[in-house]
């Protein structure tokens, strides 16, 4: 009866097809294609250490950036998009392990689309008190395949973390 049942099954799996694989059919072929036909899409939030929270709250803010601040984390808004910064007690914290190893601030780069002039942009940075340490610039950015062009601005958020503005 067992040599039967083996037979069978041996019988069944190259009736199936010799091209199907073994997640397919224990896992259903269904299953299988989709883990494989998906992208990335894009990013939803990226996540830094910050050291100077008060500081860094109000220079985000000045920048425009809503805000939400937590015990833990402190999240900057803009569109579909947030940057969380990581609370001091947070990032020193040994048991805090879903983060980079050794990320300590400033550690980040950021590059911004600005959707506006160049004008209003340098008057947004004054009012913030951000020092423009290189720009405007042009540069290759992220649109296009990394192919278009835009021209960027730098500043430093208290921390000592860059960030580029670009207008395409």
């Amino acid at each position: 009866m067992r040599n039967c049942f083996r037979r069978g099954f041996i019988k069944r799996l190259f009736v199936w097809g010799a091209g199907a694989s073994g997640a397919g059919l224990f896992f259903g072929t269904r299953r299988a294609r989709a883990q494989t036909s998906g992208v990335v899409s894009g990013f939803d939030h990226v996540a830094a250490p910050m050291r100077n929270s008060d500081e860094m709250v109000r220079f985000y803010r000045a920048l425009g950036f809503q805000v939400k601040e937590g015990a833990r984390i402190c999240s900057v808004h803009f569109g579909d998009h947030k940057i969380n910064f990581h609370q001091p007690a947070l990032w020193q914290s040994d048991a805090f392990t879903l983060r980079a190893s050794a990320a300590k601030p400033p550690c980040c780069d950021f590059c911004l689309v600005w959707d506006g002039s160049s004008d209003a942009l340098t008057a947004m940075l004054g009012r913030a008190g951000a020092e423009v340490i290189e720009g405007p610039v042009e540069r290759q950015g992220g649109r296009a395949g990394g192919t278009a062009t835009g021209t960027s601005w730098y500043v430093r958020d208290p921390d000592g973390n860059l960030l580029e503005f670009i207008i395409y």
